[in-house]
């Protein structure tokens, strides 16, 4: 594996899951693969799990960890091939990424979509600059379309404590204040079409995700409908795609609240965090013996280190 932008770049799911679980029994079974290996991390955005479980799972590996936040430290950078720099851009992702290329021996790239453009959001152009330029490994930390450690993580968590080899995984849309992306989501449905699951979407009309991500999976409008005998709830909000960036409907119906949650077959809950309690989720959903977020946060450690020690041993 060269670089790790979506779950397409896992070969094997199930083999990866067993492997993460027992890098989580015994983390520090691999501290010298990263000896002397140094791996940088650059947002372009706030993070907190992200940025500390990529961090911890580098320093279980042995590794040296160099951080940088864009939003106050680095340069603005140019994407555009033949762009004239004459106006806010002072450098090009051409040498920015070449010259990190020199001091690192791994990337981790955090950029989230702009939600303004959907053609510019979904060409990636931030990853795909850094990947094309850069001559070391690029790690996904979230871009605008795919939040790929996420996803493994959630594979993790799903897999230690489901019940029965075929789970039924609801993915519920839920209100926000605020328009997010859709890749937390995207990522979500990818991983659950290739995991064995019985996996329904839930959201208000105009909600869909892209068609090309979604593909077959059923969608159901209904979401105390497609509650009914859940293994797992998964809530997370995102903005309309076919509309695209707008919150075209912020009904609080969408919540999850306990008595939704009795129609489930004793549900656990997720949720990537962050949340907004009593907005997306009630107090007492998420502080129930259901809730298994903070053991999802858990795995996120798990999820990069096993991705960062497929890149060391391949390199």
């Amino acid at each position: 594996m060269n670089n790790y932008f979506s779950i397409q770049d896992i070969d094997a799911l199930p083999i990866w899951v067993e492997e993460a679980i027992a890098i989580k029994k015994n983390p520090l079974s691999h501290k010298t693969l990263g000896k002397d290996k140094t791996i940088g991390l650059l947002f372009f955005n706030p993070s907190l799990r992200t940025r500390l479980s990529t961090q911890k799972a580098a320093l279980n590996l042995g590794m040296n960890v160099m951080v940088m936040n864009f939003t106050g430290e680095g340069w603005s950078l140019e994407y555009e091939d033949g762009t004239i720099m004459d106006q806010g851009n002072s450098e090009h992702v051409k040498e920015a990424a070449q010259v990190v290329s020199q001091y690192c021996d791994v990337l981790a790239i955090r950029a989230f979509a702009k939600l303004e453009d959907r053609d510019d959001d979904y060409s990636e152009k931030v990853l795909h600059g850094f990947i094309n330029h850069a001559s070391i490994p690029v790690i996904n930390m979230e871009s605008a379309t795919r939040h790929p450690l996420q996803a493994l993580t959630d594979a993790i968590t799903i897999s230690e404590y489901k019940k029965t080899d075929k789970p039924k995984v609801v993915l519920s849309w839920a209100p926000h204040p605020k328009a997010l992306p859709q890749a937390v989501a995207n990522s979500f449905v990818e991983m659950m079409q290739r995991m064995d699951a019985d996996f329904v979407i839930t959201h208000p009309v105009g909600f869909e995700l892209a068609s090309q991500i979604t593909k077959q999976v059923p969608i159901d409008y209904n979401q105390e409908n497609a509650l009914k005998d859940a293994d797992f709830v998964y809530v997370k909000n995102w903005s309309s795609y076919q509309d695209y960036g707008k919150v075209i409907d912020n009904d609080p119906f969408w919540k999850i609240t306990s008595e939704k949650m009795k129609l489930t077959n004793d549900a656990k809950f997720m949720h990537c965090l962050p949340v907004r309690r009593n907005v997306v989720v009630d107090d007492a959903v998420l502080d129930s013996k259901n809730s298994i977020v903070i053991e999802q946060a858990n795995n996120r450690t798990y999820a990069a280190q096993l991705v960062l020690k497929k890149i060391l041993e391949k390199s």
